[in-house]
C-alpha cells in the first residue's frame, strides 16, 4: 500500500505526520507506552463537552427560567476545566509525544518545530532504573523522510532515531547499523515550506557570479 501524502509546503503536516509514526515505530519495538498525560486531557476535555451539553440539553427541555440558576455554575465549571486543559497542554504535556517504559527504564519524546526551519526537533529524556538521567536534544531536516512527493518514509525515520538514542538503538540494533540516507528529491520538500511558509523571496539584483553570496553556494557544493 502507498504511503499517504502530505502538503510538503506545510510544516504542521510534517511534524504531525513524524509524531504520529514515532510512538507507532517505538510500540513496535516492545516499549511499553504510558498513556497518563493523553488519558487526563481526554478526561478535561470529554467533561468540558458533557457539562455544555448538558446545560444545552436543560434550557431546551425546561426553558430558560428553571435552568438559570445552574447556568451560571455551568459556565464556571466549563471554563474552569477548558484552563486546566490549556494549562495541561502547555505547563505539563509541553509538546511530548511520547512517553513509556523499556527493560526499566523510562523514556519520554518531546517534539517542536522552529517557524520557516524544515528540522523537527526533539528533547529525549531518559531515566535508568537507577534513578540516573540524560536528556538529548536532537535536530534533523525532514528531508531524511519525506521525499519530493509528500510521503513519509519510515525507514530513514526509524535509523535516525535507532542511531541517536541508545536505548532505540538497543531495542533495535538492525536499524541501528544501517546507513542514514535522505530520501531522492527529499531536498524539495525543505524548498517547498521555505517557500510557502516564509515571506516571497527577493528578486536576485545584478549578475549572478559577482555576488558574494552566489559564490558562497558555490562554494558549499
Amino acid at each position: 500500500m502507498a504511503a499517504p501524502k502530505i502538503a510538503k509546503y506545510s510544516l504542521s503536516e510534517l511534524k504531525n505526520t513524524t509524531d504520529d509514526a514515532l510512538p507507532n515505530y517505538l510500540n513496535s519495538l516492545k516499549f511499553n507506552q504510558a498513556h497518563f498525560l493523553t488519558d487526563v486531557k481526554l478526561a478535561l476535555g470529554y467533561s468540558a463537552v458533557t457539562i455544555a451539553g448538558v446545560l444545552f440539553y436543560a434550557d431546551w427541555k425546561l426553558g430558560w427560567d428553571a435552568t438559570k440558576g445552574a447556568t451560571l455554575w455551568a459556565v464556571m465549571a466549563y471554563f474552569t476545566l477548558n484552563s486546566i486543559l490549556t494549562f495541561w497542554i502547555w505547563g505539563v504535556e509541553r509538546g511530548k509525544v511520547y512517553s513509556g517504559e523499556f527493560n526499566g527504564t523510562l523514556i519520554s519524546v518531546a517534539s517542536s518545530t522552529t517557524k520557516y526551519t524544515p528540522l523537527y526537533d526533539i528533547t529525549v529524556r531518559l531515566q535508568s532504573p537507577m534513578k540516573e538521567e540524560t536528556n538529548l536534544k536532537l535536530s534533523a531536516p525532514f528531508t531524511r523522510w519525506f521525499d519530493a512527493d509528500g510521503c513519509f518514509i519510515a525507514k530513514p525515520f526509524q535509523q535516525w532515531l535507532s542511531t541517536e538514542v541508545p536505548l532505540i538503538g538497543q531495542a533495535d540494533p538492525k536499524s541501528k547499523q544501517g546507513k542514514i540516507e535522505g530520501t531522492n528529491g527529499g531536498i524539495q520538500v525543505a524548498e517547498a515550506v521555505l517557500i510557502h511558509q516564509n515571506e516571497t523571496p527577493k528578486k536576485a539584483t545584478g549578475h549572478s557570479e559577482g555576488t558574494p553570496s552566489t559564490r558562497s553556494r558555490k562554494g558549499k557544493k
